[in-house]
């Protein structure tokens, strides 16, 4: 991996995607682990994987980063409209009809209906 003009210079790291500088980590394996390369050549390529490598794990973290960001972000924003949506009360109906009633308003109406058939059982 001698360098003998400007035009065989390795591209800068920095300046590689993360395809292009994965693409390239596994070239320089593939060569180290070949043996048929000089060791002093060997050594060169190991600290030039060691930078691929690193600039990988880089990218990918900010990536994580922002889809952490955009991922808490959108469970915000669902709160925010599952608080303000009606049919979140549905949702969360405890007696589990729902319909939308309250369950006091369900036990109202069942109380009123014994009430009722009480009645009719006196007239009987």
């Amino acid at each position: 991996m001698s360098q003998t003009s400007p035009t065989d210079q390795p591209t800068p790291v920095t300046d590689l995607s993360y395809e292009a500088a994965r693409d390239e980590l596994v070239s320089v394996v593939a060569r180290i682990e070949s043996g048929k390369v000089p060791l002093e050549e060997s050594m060169l390529l190991w600290e030039r994987g060691e930078e691929l490598a690193r600039h990988c794990q880089d990218k990918l973290d900010v990536a994580q980063q922002r889809l952490d960001r955009v991922s808490a972000k959108s469970e915000v924003d669902e709160r925010a409209v599952g608080e303000e949506d009606p049919a979140s009360d549905l949702v969360n109906d405890v007696d589990g009809d729902f319909n939308g009633d309250s369950d006091a308003d369900v036990a109202d109406s069942a109380g009123s209906a014994g009430q009722e058939k009480g009645s009719s059982d006196i007239e009987d």
